[in-house]
């Protein structure tokens, strides 16, 4: 593992230990060159509640690696996570700066309804 990929996951892993301590669902990302992808995970770390990605065949309408995508992802991830019950998470960044696809995707999940 290149030292780059081993920093962004000691970050998360000192995000992650802080957010299982406040014991609530948490909207973890994870972006790749390519795609964007958003999963809300329930409090103990044990079920997938809702999720959303640009890999999905009615998201791959057009360009899956930018920030248009990734409001598109935030919009979806907060729909399906209101129709799950889920309306107060924590924001699980998983060790990425909080910029471009990853703050775009935030803020779309906030205007759809989501509270972090």
């Amino acid at each position: 593992m290149n030292v780059k990929k081993k920093s962004r996951l000691r970050r998360a892993k000192r995000a992650r230990a802080k957010i299982s301590e406040l014991r609530v669902n948490r909207l973890c990302v994870y972006r790749s060159p390519r795609h964007i992808y958003a999963q809300i995970i329930s409090a103990t770390g044990s079920k997938i509640l809702a999720s959303a990605s640009t890999v999905e065949k009615e998201n791959r309408g057009s360009a899956t690696g930018n920030v248009t995508a990734a409001e598109t992802i935030g919009k979806l991830i907060a729909e399906r996570a209101k129709a799950a019950g889920v309306e107060q998470v924590a924001f699980d960044r998983s060790g990425y700066r909080y910029h471009g696809r990853v703050k775009a995707l935030a803020d779309a999940a906030r205007e759809g309804g989501l509270k972090f």
